[in-house]
């Protein structure tokens, strides 16, 4: 089963503006909830919202838990989305949100997911950047709950292209790592390693240590020994450290160190 975090919806460190900064410093390394307090004043607006709403998201993919949290947030940044990008944006959290609640089996929400991600269709412009993290989120959704391999593989491919056309480097890992899963599920082993390769180089220079772990095993398994108990090692170490993904630790049979409650 192939998992993944919100992306292409943070921000990085080449950004420029502090407040951006300092949430991705925090999100990056599994700080949702103090990265999200820092947006909180800036909760009445549709940006700052959606913001945090994603951000509470890519908690409950990470930890499993904290889902009544981000529902309540993706409510508040329902309420004040006014434009059309601004509801499409947030139907694009909906649609991710309930296909979390599907995939990890909190409750079978895929046909919400569905419908929220045709609404985020229609509201999204087809040259916007919202559109490429829409067609990725799809893309999941099609391989992970409708085991529709093919037509995830198209919406991973115009989500790579989208991102690559707007400079959204963290979204780019995630279509690299994605197109690779099904790249190994279809044999292509060489193919498979490099955009696995691929994936862990971009999340190492930005930084983006919860997404490391899962880079790191992910590469492993397209590597031969000892390369890949090392790479397992480390991944395994990561996620020691971190305490997230708790869904990878299970997989290198490593016990997380207790997180407070959300």
């Amino acid at each position: 089963m192939a998992h993944t975090a919100m992306s292409g919806s943070g921000t990085t460190e080449d950004d420029g503006d502090p407040l951006q900064t300092a949430v991705w410093r925090l999100r990056s390394r599994g700080c949702w909830t103090d990265a999200a307090a820092l947006l909180e004043p800036h909760a009445a607006t549709a940006a700052g919202a959606l913001q945090r709403s994603a951000l509470l998201t890519e908690r409950c993919v990470y930890t499993e838990s904290g889902w009544a949290e981000a529902e309540e947030a993706l409510r508040g940044a329902e309420a004040v989305a006014r434009s059309d990008e601004e509801r499409g944006a947030a139907a694009c959290e909906r649609g991710y949100l309930a296909y979390a609640s599907t995939l990890f089996g909190v409750r079978d929400r895929a046909d919400e997911a569905r419908s929220a991600f045709g609404r985020a269709a229609a509201l999204t412009a087809l040259a916007g950047r919202g559109r490429a993290l829409l067609d990725f989120r799809r893309g999941l959704l099609a391989e992970n709950v409708a085991d529709a391999p093919q037509a995830a593989r198209a919406a991973y491919l115009r989500a790579h292209e989208g991102a690559a056309a707007h400079g959204d480097t963290l979204l780019l890992s995630f279509t690299w790592r994605h197109l690779a899963g099904l790249d190994l599920r279809e044999g292509e082993l060489a193919q498979a390693r490099q955009g696995f390769a691929e994936s862990l180089r971009i999340r190492e220079e930005l930084g983006y240590l919860i997404g490391t772990a899962p880079a790191l095993a992910a590469l492993a398994d397209t590597e031969e020994e000892p390369v890949s108990t090392r790479l397992r090692t480390e991944a395994a170490r990561l996620v020691r450290l971190l305490g997230v993904p708790t869904w990878l630790a299970a997989h290198l049979d490593t016990v997380p160190p207790p997180r407070p409650a959300p």
